[in-house]
């Protein structure tokens, strides 16, 4: 079965207790809903689908595509660079227990009463089960109209108890070393003897290579040290680059 969308329109179900927002999603089952904004508090969008379609036509400056996610372990899609870049930040975040693009669409109505929506990019479900919704945009490219259709989303989050992010490019440095670690973030990097004996190693703070060496062969080794990082049981400084010399540790950084 195909992906289902939902198109803005007006009307829709009554009796919203909090009298702003409807909330319109499309259930694994691929049936589409529309309820007030207080219900959607409780609805698992991370197990939905897709409410919009990414469009695809000539020329166009975007790069749609699909993100493997270890957190989930399936494809979740992405609408350009700049998405792609924050879903795998969401992906990496160990805060997040699931994720899914294009989660909703949000409608309202203007001063003037004339229907607006808006589908934000991201839905995570968070470990201590609230969640955050994200919208990819850089500041420079923030239109008067799009300022508006955040600040309704944000108002609608605000009233469900959930977390709004209007996000732009994130640290340079930081996307390059969680992109590296990516390249290691499926469990077929987890061998368990290799694990153990990293562990040993990085009981006490040391460099990346040295670590490595001492824990067997490098070339065997340094694939699944990368999968302990990126699994955040080994821990590094992400904010400057990745290099042999490295301090890696097995402890929380504080």
């Amino acid at each position: 079965m195909g992906e289902a969308t939902l198109r803005p329109v007006r009307g829709g179900v009554g009796g919203d207790p909090l009298g702003e927002f409807e909330v319109g999603y499309v259930g694994l089952d691929g049936i589409e809903h529309r309820i007030p904004l207080a219900g959607a508090w409780s609805v698992r969008f991370e197990r939905g689908r897709p409410a919009r379609r990414f469009p695809q036509y000539k020329g166009q400056k975007h790069f749609p595509g699909r993100w493997w996610t270890a957190t989930m372990g399936h494809h979740v899609g992405y609408e350009s660079w700049l998405e792609r870049d924050h879903l795998m930040l969401l992906d990496f975040d160990p805060d997040v227990v699931a994720v899914a693009s294009q989660p909703f669409w949000l409608f309202w109505a203007n001063e003037q009463g004339k229907a607006r929506s808006h589908a934000p990019d991201y839905f995570a479900r968070l470990a201590d089960g609230g969640a955050r919704v994200v919208d990819c945009r850089p500041v420079e490219r923030i239109k008067p109209k799009d300022a508006v259709r955040f600040a309704r989303t944000r108002a609608a989050c605000e009233q469900v108890g959930w977390d709004y992010r209007v996000v732009g490019a994130p640290d340079a440095i930081l996307v390059r070393n969680v992109r590296w670690l990516a390249g290691y973030r499926h469990p077929r990097h987890d061998l368990p003897a290799v694990v153990a004996a990293l562990r040993r190693v990085f009981a006490e703070p040391g460099g990346l290579l040295a670590g490595a060496e001492a824990a067997g062969d490098p070339i065997a080794v340094l694939p699944v040290l990368f999968h302990l990082l990126w699994r955040h049981d080994l821990h590094t400084d992400l904010s400057t680059p990745l290099h042999p010399d490295t301090v890696v540790t097995a402890a929380v950084a504080r």
